[in-house]
């Protein structure tokens, strides 16, 4: 069984994210989502909802086999618990596939392909919060 990790805050659902996570589970039989902790998040008081409600949304959504809270420590222990063949980055997201890559391989001692999916649907929470 493939199984793909995405992760996100996921702070205000919008299709810009459930285009992400459908394009997501194709890459693998299995999706598991990490859901970003309120501790380690810059700007707190711009969430809408706890980490606890956040997990509960994107795990009722029929694409999302499991929904996680992340490490409140590093990614490293994420990524081992979640064990992922596949990782999927955001648009939006600014980390290195090439870094993510080798983190991830470490931290779970196998392979792990790591693909940019493009979120792109006219959607994201920064401006539905600006309008």
């Amino acid at each position: 069984m493939k199984t793909v990790m995405a992760q996100g805050t996921f702070d205000i659902l919008h299709p810009g994210h459930l285009h992400y996570l459908k394009q997501s589970a194709r890459h693998g039989d299995r999706l598991v989502v990490v859901i970003s902790r309120d501790s380690r998040m810059r700007n707190k008081k711009d969430l809408y909802f706890s980490e606890d409600k956040r997990r509960e949304m994107v795990g009722a959504l029929e694409v999302v086999d499991r929904a996680v809270l992340g490490s409140e420590g590093d990614i490293y222990s994420t990524v081992e618990r979640a064990d992922p063949d596949v990782i999927t980055l955001g648009y939006d997201q600014g980390h290195d596939e090439g870094e993510v890559k080798s983190m991830a391989e470490k931290a779970t001692g196998h392979e792990v392909e790591v693909l940019r999916v493009d979120e792109r649907e006219g959607f994201s929470s920064t401006s539905i919060r600006d309008f």
